[in-house]
């Protein structure tokens, strides 16, 4: 495919996320999800990638809301205590992701309760065999772009089950925020990569949000082709902040930070920006915007999304090309 046409794919399916929620909740509402065979007491969300990335956001979006243990798991194991009280959600966007597939037999093993999500290939053709429920989504598109997807249908199982309050109305809401205040997030996302061209981007934010950081860093890996980390106040004022002891002139540091964050992290993050601003060639501060932590994280993944495509076109790589991971797959299928 000519990079000029992969381009404005990845633009388009990027300006179609505020829709992409609307049709999400759509799906949710009409999904049919089975009862409970026994009553759950803990969750495990399976998933790496674009279709995992969901799971770690929703954990922390219902961290004080909901009442069970969730624990998101991002390879081939799962851990001792999976039993028929154990609700296993599995998201593959593929369907086809040797890891989640696993995981799936490893919880129909241990006679856990699950539920799939993913557009169809061998994730949905185990849960029809099996008896299992699947919500399927529309294929075809890469999985990081397909976000809005998965991580409405978790929303959507939580509060179904009475697990969790319901977001329906603020994912709504927050979509057409969006879809209205789509140009001036795209201007702020222009600005932002143009400080990020030739730079190495270290991100960080509070625990609360690392999902919110891991997901820009994963599109600029993928998006953008270009090597990141990120790590979490507190955690990184343990350790990694004493790294900070000299200039990195090709550093450029993003700071996810929100108004409503606990005011010992405000503190922390105030002496890191003081320590970062003597080392580091520039700071990037991405306040929060909405009320909500829908709305929060929602805005957070948007202008994230649009960031990393226009360093894609700033650095004139193929926003779609992940032929070093199609490659791995393969090499990997050859070795069964």
């Amino acid at each position: 495919m000519h990079p000029y046409i992969s381009r404005i794919m990845m633009k388009d399916l990027i300006k179609r996320f505020p829709a992409q929620l609307k049709e999400a909740v759509d799906i949710a509402t009409k999904a049919n999800l089975s009862p409970l065979k026994a009553p759950v007491n803990k969750i495990i969300i399976c998933g790496l990638g674009g279709s995992g990335i969901g799971g770690t956001i929703a954990k922390e979006i219902l961290f004080d809301e909901i009442k069970l243990p969730i624990e998101v798991l991002k390879s081939y194991s799962l851990p001792a205590y999976v039993d028929e009280h154990t609700l296993v959600i599995c998201s593959s966007y593929s369907g086809n992701t040797e890891e989640t597939l696993e995981c799936y037999s490893l919880a129909q093993k241990h006679k856990a309760q699950i539920i799939c999500i993913t557009s169809g290939g061998k994730l949905a053709e185990m849960a029809k065999k099996d008896g299992n429920d699947a919500i399927v989504v529309p294929g075809g598109m890469p999985p990081r772009s397909c976000l809005g997807y998965s991580l409405t249908q978790l929303f959507h199982i939580f509060s179904h089950y009475k697990l969790a309050p319901q977001k329906t109305t603020d994912i709504l809401a927050t979509a057409e925020n969006l879809e209205r205040e789509q140009e001036s997030i795209m201007q702020e996302a222009e600005h932002i990569a143009k400080k990020l061209l030739d730079k190495l981007p270290v991100i960080y934010s509070t625990a609360f949000h690392e999902g919110i950081a891991i997901r820009l860093r994963q599109q600029l890996n993928e998006n953008s082709k270009v090597l990141c980390w990120h790590h979490v106040v507190p955690e990184m004022n343990h350790n990694e902040l004493v790294g900070w002891s000299r200039a990195y002139t090709d550093v450029v540091v993003i700071l996810f930070t929100d108004k409503d964050e606990n005011p010992r992290n405000k503190l922390r993050m105030e002496y890191c920006r003081k320590v970062f601003g003597k080392y580091a060639s520039e700071i990037i501060e991405i306040p929060s915007k909405g009320e909500s932590k829908i709305e929060k994280a929602l805005y957070w993944i948007h202008l994230s999304d649009w960031a990393s495509m226009f360093l894609a076109e700033k650095r004139n790589v193929d926003a779609m090309d992940i032929k070093v991971i199609d490659s791995l797959k393969h090499e990997l299928a050859n070795k069964i």
